[in-house]
């Protein structure tokens, strides 16, 4: 394991457009902590974010893992190139060459996956700690420690999202198209959960029903917009009359529908290199 992880890594790190991505995407990510300074002022209208308690433990779990995922495609440029570069450069071939099996190699991309995703979860952990010990209003114990399913719901967000990249990589060869049919099919889930939602199940839960169980759209439930949860949000609710009845909650079939969709991308990847001629 620790020599198949190597080797990954190394590719990655010698290649200059995947290092700076990679740590351009921690550099960005640590720029959540300038949320804390922003302030508006429009007359007597005033809007300090850290102020608004998006820092405050526990909220500030929800609250940053959310923020941080909409970043990961930074990452997901990484993965897709890492797979692209192997055909563009012949390292897939000269690594099998070497003796490396087909298995090992697709085991190899998945370690660095989790990798990626770990590091990133560890980081958002760290930062959010530090913030919330500067300026949330409760730093009980009990408290601060309250919603970490946050963090292993990301956890499986990136794992799964990565792994949908490495698929796309695998079996498109070219990073730009791999993005690009990413892009596509995130556009296709949201025409079939349009059609679902106001043609064929209008004014019923079956639409959303089904599509938890599309890819991109599992990933996206794991961890819900948080911005509703504020008070500020909740007081412009009740004062227009609308009623906030939103599930925030980590559920345990979420996480399972995402498992199942990487294990998924894993195989395939492993039989579409399997039977490929390369």
């Amino acid at each position: 394991m620790k020599r198949l992880l190597s080797i990954e890594l190394q590719k990655i790190w010698k290649n200059k457009a995947s290092k700076v991505l990679t740590i351009s995407y921690f550099v960005i990510l640590s720029f959540i902590a300038l949320i804390a300074s922003i302030k508006f002022e429009i007359g007597t209208f005033k809007i300090h974010f850290a102020e608004m308690g998006i820092f405050n433990f526990p909220f500030i779990w929800h609250f940053n893992t959310y923020i941080a995922a909409i970043l990961k495609f930074f990452l997901a440029i990484v993965i897709v190139s890492m797979m692209a570069n192997e055909y563009s450069y012949g390292t897939l071939k000269q690594n099998l060459i070497d003796g490396m099996s087909k298995k090992e190699f697709v085991y190899s991309k998945f370690l660095t996956v989790v990798l990626f995703a770990l590091l990133s979860t560890v980081f958002v952990f760290i930062m959010s700690l530090i913030l919330g010990l500067s300026f949330s209003s409760y730093t009980e114990i009990g408290i601060i420690f309250t919603g970490m399913e946050y963090l292993l719901a990301y956890f499986i967000k990136l794992v799964g999202f990565f792994s949908f990249c490495l698929l796309l990589g695998v079996l498109v060869k070219r990073s730009a198209f791999a993005i690009g049919f990413l892009f596509v099919w995130n556009i296709f889930e949201g025409i079939v959960n349009g059609i679902l939602t106001f043609k064929v199940f209008p004014k019923q839960e079956t639409a959303a029903q089904i599509m938890q169980f599309f890819p991109l759209e599992s990933m996206s439930n794991l961890i819900v917009e948080p911005f509703s949860r504020l008070n500020v949000i909740k007081s412009i609710q009740t004062a227009v009359g609308a009623n906030n009845i939103k599930d925030y909650s980590i559920h345990f079939t979420s996480l399972l529908i995402v498992m199942v969709w990487t294990s998924i991308f894993i195989y395939l990847s492993y039989r579409i290199i399997k039977k490929r001629d390369l």
